[in-house]
């Protein structure tokens, strides 16, 4: 009681904190938004008329009080328990001679009598009792139909297996039924109803599958996610799994598919009672969201049902279907080492769960769900708001009378146990939204390719007015330009002919001016000719005086001279004008001043006429040339006139063109303007349109906004709402908790009182205990003094006192139990404490390097027997006992020591990470080795066992086949004595099953690594022994061997497949027969040997 009260104080506290703050804030409002919350959410309300469980616990203490009679058919939300009996197996036959009606079942009544012995039973009544010959369908329909039903229409549901390791949970639940469809169990047949009964469009069916192994949550379908954490909402108390995978589901063969794997994967194991026992919790978890029809699918638009609030109804639901780990007792299932811890865990929350079943069946004001992960995942299955089913198996032999009592009263106290069952019926907002969105996402879209159309006529027609203006201006350039050129050209041929005409007109002027010149020439030319004349007369007049005077001369000379030549004569003429001019002075000079003044005048003359010859030759040329300039003048006036009258009608063309363009110009300007005016109307309007549906933008948006604001004003509402009842839940509960807060208190105050008294006493316990302390001191001493060397029989108690508080042992058998006494074991037990007590592991450790050789055997027996309890081994090895075992198997050559050193590694070798250890320095090869140096049975035994361990661990196979440790294992089968066989037989077995796991889940291929050190032969040649144990282990290998199509050759070859044959009929066990049969099917090689010898 005062831990229980310890642990809720501080929650109290916290709830009463928040219940004061959230009472003060909100207490005024309470009436206006109760009003508010039924006319706005009258669709959210409630199918169920139940009152609203606690968000802290699912049932309240007063509605687990309120408890009807189990038998009242109409109590739906009590939780429903089935229970299903085994049918017999071989060693059920063989073993339950004496009560062989242990179990009677009476279904037609519903109840079932367990028998205590011949002469006494009990009954016990169920909602439904199933005989052994009950098929999995009818199984299904009673149990888990109702609960597949209510989960589709909006319930949470849980279906569970609880019962004894070996009694059929897994084949109820989780029977795949590849072969054979009527042999499917629960969890494929819900899938199949669901998927059958819900629409993939509309709905969704979502699956995780988890185990909870050792109190970590694995996930089944990622075998790489560990230790996955849970939480809890603090609001609603749901629990949710975040790091689990969520696999959505597309038909039953993908389900299938998925069961298949998350099989592979599940932690299972060979033991005593069942040859494929799980080793975990199974945990199935679906998810179904679907949409409520007939609320949604119409033809009005969103806008118009939100206005109206027709909204969108989901309903989300879980199923969970748990195959819990079988419970078993130690002694009866074999498990040690790695299955022990397995155990232990399993039956740790097994135990947790049974404590809240107790709890919430007696209406206890605390429910310890915490205690386990197990009860914190099934917290609404039990006491919560889910429709739950139970159906626990059981067995009929009443070697298992314990196990299947407690067991029935498992169910029976779930039985009382009562759940509020509530619809889980919400808004569909996430549905609502996404339609919304895409709804504002097309609008949005729709808009933006509205805009972008617009955008691209008006650039269309933005380039096209570009396009115009530019044609404009280039052809108003282009005008203008050839208006101005036209304009320069014509002034420029005004230009020329003005030159032209001046030039003309000063030809003309030098032409009359050379005129004038030639007639004032010709003037004197002519004057020049009457002077010539008259000089020329005054000539011949001189010329006849002369001759006159000449002849008269003549006639008086010589007749005879007048033969004289003309040239004489001449001379003569000289000569005569030369006697003259002598004679008559007067006459000469004036006729020399004349004949000098006559050649100075033809002189003058004659340069004057060449002068003016030259002259009048040069004025006739450059008249001449004048003329031909003029004439030339003349043409190109002529052709400057054509030219000129060519230019003006060119001009008048011109002008006649440019006013035609100047109107087109005018015309097209005022077309373009009108365009431009069109295309700006245009634009204008698009703009307003364009503002006019931003405004509608901005409207819906804002309507949006408003929308979502109301749905988070709702939210809110709903919330406080909810947080309101909370708070007068909690308020009660707080009431309900602090009085029984005061009940604890003076629980306390006394049991204080009684601790007290418990003290005192204590403390004289204490004194009492130290002295027997030191008298066990002082028998230990004696002991250590007394103890013979060599002796058999205190080996075999520190190797085997594990074997008796655990209840098995993986190095002996039952007969050395047997010889070990209770008194014997529990004063070994009482040592081995007292002495790591007393001396410490460590100092124990150093006396194994003590050069006194019965030091070290006295101190390697300590170590052993330390070793057998799994708290030392941890010590052991950190101290490093491993490394100085290892010398001394190394060095050693003493017996004794080389025996209990054997069986110290065969202890420490229970444990997985200690396996590695042992294989990474060298153990394997050093155990290998002591095998073949000795032939004493025990030591044999102790080395055969410490391999058998090793055996177990998969990742180790190789290793042991490289450091000779298989090789070793099948040469010790030389010693003829049963526990070495057996514990051979043993390792064999562990061998192979775990490689056969491992080839089945993919991580290994080839053939078997036993096949390869000749195993075989050496199984098959003792199928039969007598020992069952040793045969059952032989026959395990054999079956796990035969899983391995590589191995199928051998087997046909060296006769393997007919003592498969025998061992699928005649084995003692059921189980065993049962996986040879499924070896002998699903083997294709063995099928065709098995046809070819029936054909023969």
């Amino acid at each position: 009681m005062a831990t229980t009260s310890s642990g809720l104080r501080p929650a109290q506290r916290a709830e009463k904190q928040r219940i004061m703050q959230q009472q003060q804030g909100l207490s005024h409002g309470w009436n206006s938004l109760t009003r508010s919350l039924n006319n706005g959410q009258q669709s959210l309300r409630s199918k169920d008329t139940k009152p609203v469980p606690s968000s802290r616990r699912s049932v309240t203490p007063t509605s687990r009080s309120f408890y009807r009679d189990f038998d009242d058919d109409n109590d739906s939300g009590r939780v429903r328990v089935a229970v299903r009996l085994r049918p017999r197996n071989a060693e059920d036959l063989l073993s339950d001679a004496d009560f062989a009606d242990c179990v009677e079942l009476q279904p037609e009544l519903k109840r079932l009598k367990l028998r205590k012995n011949n002469w006494s039973s009990e009954s016990y009544r169920f909602d439904e009792v199933f005989t052994e010959t009950a098929s999995q369908k009818r199984v299904y329909e009673v149990v888990a139909k109702p609960v597949v039903e209510s989960v589709l229409n909006g319930y949470n549901g849980t279906v569970m297996a609880y019962g004894q390791t070996g009694t059929g949970k897994t084949f109820t639940l989780g029977r795949l039924g590849k072969n054979d469809a009527s042999e499917r169990g629960i969890m494929v047949r819900a899938l199949e109803d669901i998927m059958d009964n819900i629409s993939i469009a509309f709905d969704t069916v979502e699956v995780s599958y988890l185990q909870l192994y050792m109190e970590s949550i694995l996930d089944l379908l990622a075998p790489k996610k560990t230790n996955i954490p849970i939480n809890e909402d603090p609001k609603t108390g749901e629990v949710s799994l975040p790091g689990a995978i969520t696999v959505k589901l597309r038909d039953l063969h993908h389900f299938l598919e998925l069961l298949q794997i998350g099989e592979a994967n599940r932690h299972a194991a060979n033991t005593k009672l069942n040859t494929e026992s799980s080793r975990s919790h199974a945990i199935l978890v679906v998810n179904i969201r679907r949409s409520v029809p007939g609320k949604v699918e119409d033809d009005i638009s969103y806008q118009d049902k939100i206005t109206k609030g027709n909204f969108p109804i989901v309903r989300k639901s879980k199923l969970l279907i748990v195959d819990l780990a079988g419970s078993e007792r130690l002694d009866k299932s074999g498990s040690e080492g790695l299955l022990l811890e397995e155990a232990k865990f399993i039956n740790l929350s097994l135990t947790s769960l049974g404590k809240c079943i107790n709890a919430l069946a007696e209406n206890c004001p605390h429910i310890p769900t915490r205690d386990s992960k197990l009860t914190r995942l099934l917290r609404d299955s039990f006491g919560g708001s889910a429709r739950t089913s139970l159906i626990i198996t059981i067995g009929p032999s009443s070697r298992h009378h314990a196990e299947t009592t407690s067991t029935i009263m498992f169910g029976q106290r779930a039985m009382k146990i009562v759940n509020v069952v509530n619809l889980k019926e919400e808004f569909d907002y996430e549905s609502l939204c996404r339609k919304l969105e895409a709804q504002v996402d097309l609008l949005t879209a729709e808009i933006d390719r509205q805009q972008k159309l617009r955008q691209s006529e008006k650039s269309g027609l933005e380039k096209q007015l570009r396009e115009c203006q530019d044609c404009f201006q280039e052809t108003r350039k282009t005008l203008v330009t050839r208006s101005e050129f036209l304009e320069k050209e014509n002034t420029r041929l005004e230009l020329d002919m003005e030159d032209v005409l001046a030039e003309l007109n000063c030809q003309k002027d030098h032409n009359s001016l050379m005129q004038d010149k030639i007639a004032d020439l010709e003037m004197r030319l002519k004057q020049s000719k009457v002077e010539e004349t008259g000089k020329v007369n005054n000539e011949n007049d001189l010329k006849a005086t002369f001759k006159e005077m000449l002849m008269s001369n003549t006639k008086k000379a010589d007749v005879e001279e007048g033969r004289v030549e003309n040239g004489e004569i001449s001379l003569l003429e000289d000569d005569v004008r030369i006697s003259m001019e002598g004679q008559y002075p007067e006459i000469s000079f004036s006729k020399r001043q004349h004949q000098l003044e006559n050649s100075t005048y033809h002189k003058l003359l004659a340069d004057t006429t060449e002068m003016y010859e030259k002259k009048i030759a040069e004025l006739i040329k450059q008249l001449e040339v004048e003329r031909a300039r003029s004439k030339t003048a003349e043409e190109q006036l002529n052709s400057m006139k054509k030219l000129s009258g060519d230019h003006q009608k060119l001009t008048q063309q011109h002008e006649m063109e440019n006013s035609k363009h100047q109107k087109a110009l005018v015309d097209t300007t005022w077309i373009y303007e009108k365009k431009i005016m069109e295309l700006t109307k245009q634009l204008e309007d698009e703009h307003t349109r364009f503002e006019d549906i931003q405004e509608q933008l901005h409207l819906a948006n804002k309507r949006q906004t408003d929308y979502q604001n109301s749905m988070q004003k709702r939210e809110e509402m709903s919330e406080l709402r909810s947080e309101l009842q909370e708070m007068y839940q909690l308020h009660e509960s707080t009431i309900n908790e602090l009085q029984s807060l005061k009940a604890e208190f003076k629980d306390q105050i006394e049991e204080k009182e009684s601790i007290t008294v418990k003290l005192y006493a204590m403390q004289e316990k204490l004194s009492a205990e130290e002295k027997r302390r030191k008298t066990i001191e002082n028998e230990l001493e004696k002991l250590k003094k007394c103890a013979p060397e060599g002796d058999t029989d205190f080996e075999d108690e520190e190797s085997y006192t594990k074997e008796k508080i655990r209840g098995n042992s993986v190095l002996g058998t039952s007969a050395s139990l047997k010889k070990a006494g209770p008194l014997r074991v529990t004063k070994s037990a009482a040592q081995r404490v007292i002495v790591a007590k007393i001396f410490g592991i460590q100092k124990i450790i150093r006396l194994l390097t003590s050069e006194d050789l019965d030091v070290q055997i006295h101190a390697v027996k300590v170590i052993a027997n330390l070793a057998a309890e799994e708290v030392n081994q941890e010590n052991i090895v950190k101290e490093g006992g491993l490394d100085a075992l290892l010398t001394m198997l190394r060095s050693s050559q003493n017996a004794t020591i080389l025996r209990v050193a054997s069986g110290a590694m065969a202890n420490l070798a229970m444990n997985e990470m200690n396996q590695s250890l042992i294989m990474s320095r060298g153990g394997a090869q050093l155990l290998a080795k002591t095998a073949s140096k000795t032939d004493d049975p025990q030591t044999l035994r102790m080395v055969a066992g410490a391999l058998a361990n090793l055996c177990g661990n998969e990742k180790l196979h190789m290793m042991l086949k490289e450091d000779g440790g298989i090789k070793a294992l099948l040469g010790m089968v030389r010693c003829t004595n049963s526990d070495v066989v057996a514990q051979v037989a043993r390792g064999m077995a562990n061998f192979a099953k775990c490689e056969s796991r491992a080839i089945v889940q993919g991580y290994r291929k080839g053939q078997s690594l036993l096949m390869e050190e000749g195993a075989l032969e050496w199984l098959i040649g003792n199928c039969n022994i007598a020992s069952a144990s040793t045969r059952r282990h032989v026959e395990l290998a054999l079956c796990h061997l035969a899983q391995n199509e590589e191995n199928a050759k051998d087997f046909t070859y060296r006769g393997g497949l007919k003592e498969l044959q025998r061992i699928s009929m005649e084995s003692s066990r059921e189980d065993i027969r049962n996986l040879a049969k499924m070896m002998l099917k699903s083997n294709t090689k063995f099928q065709g040997e098995l046809a070819v010898r029936c054909s023969t």
